[in-house]
């Protein structure tokens, strides 16, 4: 259940309200949401009467969310999540598309590929300075070089950064240089690092983790959106299952329920999804037919030879034969990409 609070509450009024909610043995969580106060009330007593409660000097509204994810649920917001990175818009109608490579290996390649999505008008450019990898012994990334490189190479063809955070104690060097941060599948719940994202405005792209339910997935956007940052994009990236002729299975129905539970954008990622180039294209198409809001896609100049990803990172020339039916197939929905206006490139 949340109390939305009047905008004229006065302190002495929110005490009192908290003093009699304390007496009833309720538990409550007092936010600061896009200038409105609401009470997020997670437990309260047995047949309670929820009217006495909408009586209460300073209450405004109440709304009865039932599921656990309470700001994360459709019920709380019905409207679906929009806001701006740069002047490029998220959500909404507006389709989004984050291309690069896996790992920032070195400045030419980063700038290879930042040329090469500023020349399709891609607004996004992915690459991950640190790595969270299998192997102790796989390639880790170029840490805070990495971060410097993609950014200087985004800079210089007007692109928008979207790079992992993986630990606390990075969330402040990553966040100079990112526009988007990133919590990989393993992160999704590292509930302390998800608590700390709340209390910056940067936008998070949260991916799914490898054998989380949808549920469970929605309750870790929470603690970023209880913590009072909204800015929180979905990404279904692939769970395990019995099938290993996959990489991971990528949960094609996740987008429509998705958009049944929640009014957060939620993004595809055929890429990690496949963890086969020839597999990316048509599983990126049908997650666009399933309702998806954006993609995520690994692409390099030279995949044989990529430090990471290699066999799931498409070739340019595969990215490009992507782009016309892409458009297509957004336009027969009303939908338009990111760098277009009423199907004009911009």
């Amino acid at each position: 259940m949340i109390l939305l609070l009047n905008n004229t509450i006065t302190p002495a009024e929110l005490n009192d309200l908290k003093n009699l909610l304390d007496d009833k043995n309720f538990r409550y969580r007092h936010l600061l949401l896009n200038l409105k106060q609401v009470l997020i009330i997670y437990k309260f007593p047995q047949n309670f009467d929820i009217q006495s409660i909408a009586e209460l000097q300073g209450v405004a509204k109440i709304i009865d969310v039932k599921e656990p994810y309470k700001l994360a649920s459709k019920q709380w917001q019905n409207s679906p999540t929009q806001f701006d990175v740069n002047g490029v818009s998220i959500g909404g109608n507006s389709f989004n598309m984050i291309a690069g490579p896996c790992s920032v290996e070195n400045e030419d390649q980063i700038f290879q590929i930042a040329e090469f999505l500023h020349k399709n008008h891609i607004r996004f450019i992915r690459g991950g300075a640190y790595k969270p990898r299998t192997s102790p012994y796989a390639f880790q990334g170029l840490k805070k070089e990495g971060l410097k490189l993609l950014r200087k190479a985004a800079d210089a063809y007007n692109l928008n950064v979207v790079t992992e955070v993986m630990d606390v104690s990075l969330i402040d060097e990553v966040s100079e240089y990112a526009d988007i941060m990133q919590v990989g599948s393993r992160n999704m719940s590292n509930f302390y690092l998800l608590s700390h994202l709340g209390k910056i405005q940067k936008p998070i792209l949260l991916k799914r983790g490898m054998a989380a339910k949808i549920p469970e997935w929605l309750m870790a956007a929470e603690y970023v959106l209880s913590g009072g940052n909204e800015k929180v994009i979905l990404c279904e990236r692939g769970i395990r299952t019995f099938d290993d002729t996959v990489r991971n299975t990528l949960d094609i129905a996740a987008f429509p329920i998705i958009k049944e539970l929640s009014h957060l954008p939620v993004f595809s990622d055929p890429s990690h999804g496949t963890g086969n180039r020839d597999r990316v294209i048509p599983m990126a198409l049908a997650s666009v037919a399933a309702s998806c809001d954006g993609l995520m896609i690994e692409v390099h100049p030279n995949p044989e030879n990529a430090m990471s990803d290699g066999p799931q990172s498409l070739y340019p020339h595969q990215f490009e034969s992507l782009l016309p039916t892409l458009k297509t197939m957004l336009h027969s929905t009303g939908r338009v990409m990111d760098c277009e206006v009423e199907g004009q490139l911009i």
